[in-house]
């Protein structure tokens, strides 16, 4: 079932340039491989969403393969490539199609999601330990540098990318300067007590990340 999916997926996308990421996608992919629509739709319920949903989490899967074997650095610089590297897994005019899937009312709280669970993809691969508090708070300043980087990206015309590139060095030095300010707070007093006093019930989710974590089809 995995292999059709997958193979649908494929076949589905090449369509999305002229169709859109939609339901015109998937039926035309469909026909391609031979696969019937009804199947179709059992595989993407969601249609377009689920198409766009697909297409994302694949090549965060793809990432998490190419953390699993990058060598050890400096925490910012091993963001900064992740997300660079993110960003070459990815067709810009698929990305496109699938942003303006998500920017749809019905559709905002999946893409969220999706910007969610790139940033999990990429703390959990550099090594990230954090079990309390501290791991909502990374990823949730990861996932908004992440969304201002695509939006940057998909508007990029310099050679290579080169602006873009520079961008995300910015973007992950304000990441850094408020984990550092997150240290430095800490010191303050009164502020440890009630810090302890948050990490004693605010945890990371047991046993899969949330909202980040997915299993099934969207």
């Amino acid at each position: 079932m995995q292999d059709d999916r997958d193979r649908l997926l494929d076949a589905a996308l090449t369509h999305v340039p002229f169709e859109g990421m939609n339901h015109r996608a998937l039926a035309a992919g469909a026909r391609d491989i031979g696969m019937a629509a009804d199947l179709a739709r059992v595989h993407f319920p969601g249609g377009g969403a689920a198409l766009a949903a697909a297409y994302h989490r694949r090549a965060d899967a793809q990432l998490a393969e190419k953390l699993a074997g990058s060598a050890p650095g400096r925490i910012r610089d091993r963001i900064a490539e992740a997300i660079w590297q993110r960003l070459q897994l990815a067709d810009p005019e698929l990305v496109r199609a699938g942003a303006a899937v998500m920017a749809l009312p019905q559709n905002t709280a999946l893409g969220a999601r999706l910007m969610w669970e790139t940033a999990d993809t990429i703390w959990t691969g550099i090594g990230d330990s954090s079990d309390d508090v501290n791991w909502w708070t990374k990823r949730a300043t990861l996932a908004s540098v992440w969304g201002a980087v695509v939006l940057y990206w998909l508007g990029d015309v310099s050679d290579g990318d080169a602006d873009t590139r520079a961008f995300i060095e910015r973007r992950i030095d304000d990441v850094m300067r408020f984990e550092k300010f997150k240290a430095g707070a800490r010191k303050l007093p009164g502020v440890a007590a009630l810090t302890d006093l948050a990490t004693g019930w605010i945890r990371k989710p047991a046993p899969a990340p949330a909202p980040g974590f997915y299993r099934g089809k969207a």
